[in-house]
């Protein structure tokens, strides 16, 4: 089925909708099985518990770190290719994900599971939060295939159009989550490892109906055997695509592991329980900006192949007035009730009384992640690696971490929520000044004449 074509023909505010729509349930109903984990965890084992799920969060990233990498960069060769008409193209670039995807997760997997307790330390752990994290991440290395293949493979089916799809793979993981996570942590009593086991067989599941959707004759995209085969220029192009998203997530492991550490070093286990819940929950109510970037990337990389600049043009700017809207509504909220928000995850009066006044911190700069996050993806979607880059390490390595390191000698433990709004803040400034450049580049070509699928490329 040819679900690509409606990217360069119907009218983009539609389109972004129809894209976008499917992105954001998807994503919310995954949103709501961490919401709803944590919520079973802290209250049926404790903070502690909660605690050591972010402690081993960082190895969660990562697999996530490879799947966006080779994913995403995968996914904008296809949506580009297609633009361009070339199937045959987009193919070899979905075959060669496969085949990486199978290769790195064991690889994870493996060395993962043998060094376990080292990496857990090394992360922050502390005594009494080890023996949790050491619970919920042998299960979560186990499903380290399941993860990484359907994370991967849910950006290609974007790319193709097919947003419908793309969403009911994170729908079906996120309600079997929320399902067994009652019947593995109360109902056979396995605490942590029961919250992970939930994760892993949902994940499993989503392998399952993604297989069926790739080789069951549901996708424009007809892999052969051919197609697994390796190819230098297809994963030098995806690799490079793909880079800023894969570090973005690879810098978000690295800046947790110094966040916990400052955490630990700060405030102690309460700290990093307190920040475990507090991610969670701005996570949860930020997603939907990010269903908008998913579902405007398919439609900039398309016509961009294309040559429709125009139409590239107005996706962006549509999707930034979006995003900073529902950035704009979320910060007053989380401003305006924090302990509110926070007491639906624990009853843990030490959590609330240290996590209300961080959550006003933290996000303080949020007003400003909309258009950050609609640059970077653009500048994924047009196939810019060094532009998409610069941004995915500005605020996480670049900003954020030396502030974190630097800002607690003087402020203490509020040094490390304050770190947050800075980062943002001159993060901003940066992501301003390169998005408007590019949106004036593409205005400034609209009269020129391009060939169909050799557009050039777009300084920054």
């Amino acid at each position: 089925m040819d679900h690509s074509s409606q990217l360069g023909t119907a009218p983009i505010r539609r389109l972004l909708v129809r894209m976008s729509a499917p992105a954001m349930v998807g994503l919310m109903v995954q949103a709501m099985y961490n919401l709803t984990d944590t919520i079973f965890v802290g209250r049926g084992v404790g903070s502690l518990a909660i605690a050591g799920i972010a402690i081993s969060f960082p190895i969660q990233i990562l697999v996530m770190a490879l799947a966006q990498l080779f994913g995403i960069g995968c996914a904008s060769i296809v949506s580009r290719r297609l633009g361009a008409g070339d199937q045959e193209e987009a193919r070899h670039a979905l075959g060669n994900l496969f085949t990486v995807v199978v290769l790195f997760s064991a690889i994870i997997a493996v060395f993962g599971s043998l060094f376990l307790p080292a990496l857990l330390r090394f992360f922050g752990a502390t005594e009494g939060i080890l023996p949790y994290a050491a619970d919920y991440s042998r299960f979560i290395l186990i499903g380290t295939p399941f993860f990484m293949f359907a994370m991967a493979t849910n950006a290609v089916v974007r790319a193709e159009g097919n947003a419908r799809v793309a969403m009911w793979t994170m729908i079906i993981a996120g309600l079997l989550n929320i399902g067994l996570d009652p019947l593995f942590i109360y109902g056979l009593r396995l605490g942590i490892r029961g919250a992970a086991l939930a994760t892993v067989l949902a994940q499993a599941t989503t392998v399952v109906y993604l297989v069926y959707y790739f080789f069951g004759g549901r996708s424009s995209l007809r892999t052969r055997s051919h197609h697994f085969r390796l190819s230098r220029s297809i994963l030098w192009e995806a690799t490079t695509v793909g880079l800023g998203s894969g570090l973005r997530s690879a810098a978000s492991s690295f800046t947790v592991i110094i966040l916990n550490t400052s955490l630990a070093t700060y405030g102690g286990d309460i700290a990093i329980a307190t920040f475990g819940v507090v991610n969670r929950m701005i996570m949860f109510l930020f997603l939907p900006m990010f269903g908008i970037v998913q579902g405007m990337m398919p439609i900039v990389g398309y016509n961009y192949g294309a040559g429709r600049l125009e139409r590239v043009r107005h996706a962006v700017l549509l999707s930034t007035l979006v995003t900073t809207a529902m950035s704009v509504g979320t910060t007053i909220l989380l401003l305006s009730v924090p302990a509110l928000l926070l007491r639906i995850f624990t009853q843990d009066v030490e959590v609330i009384s240290m996590g209300a006044p961080a959550t006003r911190t933290v996000i303080l700069a949020f007003p400003t992640v909309g258009f950050q996050v609609v640059a970077a993806g653009m500048y994924q979607a047009l196939g810019r690696p060094l532009p998409a880059l610069v941004l995915a390490l500005l605020r996480q390595v670049i900003l954020l971490i030396p502030l974190v390191v630097v800002l607690p000698r003087f402020l203490g433990l509020g040094g490390i929520w304050a770190a947050f709004p800075v980062a943002d803040g001159l993060a901003a400034v940066v992501t301003a000044l390169m998005l408007v450049s590019a949106l004036r580049a593409f205005r400034n070509r609209f009269d020129e004449t391009i060939p169909r699928g050799v557009a050039e490329p777009i300084e920054p």
